[in-house]
């Protein structure tokens, strides 16, 4: 399995990036992986989704899909990609420690 240096630290992930022990998750492993998905800054805008996510998936053991997210954060789909350029799945599920997504997001 990749490993990713967190000050130190080896935080193991799968072959997507994603981290393999989802309760190992903090705000600035967020930010690590922020900057592999090519997000220098998380602004309140990243913190509104990737908190809804955190919050979504410890309610309901999935990430939501798409359109559920868009409705509860307000947020256009477009503008999320503007935020996660690699999407919500892959990008912002990635960033909030959620497991890979298997279907939408």
């Amino acid at each position: 399995m990749p490993v990713i240096e967190l000050q130190g630290t080896a935080v193991e992930v799968d072959e997507d990036g994603f981290i393999m022990e989802p309760n190992i998750w903090s705000e600035e492993l967020a930010r690590a992986l922020a900057k592999a998905e090519d997000v220098p800054e998380l602004t309140p805008d990243h913190w509104k989704v990737i908190n809804y996510l955190r919050d979504y998936y410890q309610q309901h053991g999935i990430a939501p899909m798409v359109r559920k997210l868009c409705k509860d954060t307000g947020f256009q789909l477009k503008y999320v990609y503007n935020l996660f350029p690699s999407g919500p799945a892959k990008g912002a599920c990635k960033i909030a420690g959620l497991p890979k997504p298997t279907g939408c997001v």
